[in-house]
């Protein structure tokens, strides 16, 4: 067994395919407010050539007053067809740092019935330090017809997440750093409570990575042991608004983990409401 994951794809590999058709290269970086930067207006200076920019503000529910919100599976294949990707190609995502946000859109392909879709390792800063090809060039696109193949039994709701706490049916990774997770940091969205859902393990996304590299399988296990996981086990994961959560779902799909599924409202949703319960400290 390869020590690295099946998910996760060298520049190498990527750099000698740039250009070959039935291959889609996504940019799928996003920042939080905090970090002041733009994830289009860096596209907009230099991409990967023939990537495209797939905006994880954009590409949700309109409908929700969550940011991040999985769009329905209609308008999702409408965003994709127009960025001119098919659900036969191999899909290639990567982001600025390497496995911030990247998995989410991994995640998200592979939940509308893509399973072609892999992260480049090391992310674009990576790709960029090495002198590998970058451009500024828009990248053309002939919109085309995106099937979705939705599976909605890997995507949480918030009645479901209650039964969870209350029942104790599945573990429950939190995504989010130690400090939030512990209620000792304030949370970054304004009128969120502080602290963790009951019987949560932390599993702060940053544990995963390495140097922008997804960290090997052994090391990958042991770190979500560590955390408390049970890999015999179904896992909920969750973060703050369900994004960095898809780096624990990579983590666990990667170890050939089955029952793996993703609390969509994650904190914002859970954190903002008056009747759910609120713990704090360590798990």
């Amino acid at each position: 067994m390869s020590d690295k994951s099946a998910f996760v794809i060298d520049a190498d590999w990527l750099e000698k395919r740039l250009g070959t058709p039935g291959l889609s290269i996504v940019d799928a970086s996003w920042y939080m407010p905090a970090q002041k930067r733009d994830a289009r207006a860096e596209y907009d200076a230099a991409h990967i050539p023939g990537a495209v920019f797939f905006d994880q503000d954009l590409v949700v529910d309109p409908d929700s007053t969550l940011p991040h919100t999985l769009p329905s599976p209609s308008l999702f294949a409408r965003f994709a067809g127009s960025m001119g990707i098919s659900a036969d190609d191999t899909i290639v995502v990567y982001d600025g740092p390497g496995f911030m946000a990247a998995p989410r859109v991994w995640w998200m392909f592979r939940i509308m019935g893509v399973f072609q879709v892999y992260i480049l390792d090391g992310g674009f800063e990576r790709w960029k330090a090495a002198g590998r090809p970058v451009t500024a060039e828009p990248t053309k696109t002939a919109p085309g017809v995106f099937h979705v193949d939705y599976d909605p039994s890997k995507v949480v709701s918030l009645a479901e997440m209650r039964k969870v706490v209350d029942t104790g049916s599945a573990q429950i990774a939190d995504a989010r750093s130690a400090g939030r997770f512990e209620g000792t940091d304030p949370e970054p969205r304004a009128g969120l409570r502080s602290g963790h859902m009951p019987g949560a393990r932390s599993v702060p996304s940053g544990m995963l990575s390495e140097n922008g590299e997804l960290l090997p399988l052994d090391r990958l296990k042991a770190t979500l042991e560590a955390a408390g996981i049970d890999l015999s086990k179904p896992v909920v994961t969750s973060c703050g608004s369900g994004v960095t959560a898809a780096v624990i779902a990579l983590a666990l799909q990667s170890l050939g983990h089955g029952d793996v599924r993703l609390y969509d409202g994650s904190w914002t949703e859970w954190g903002g409401m008056s009747d759910t319960p609120v713990v704090t400290g360590k798990a």
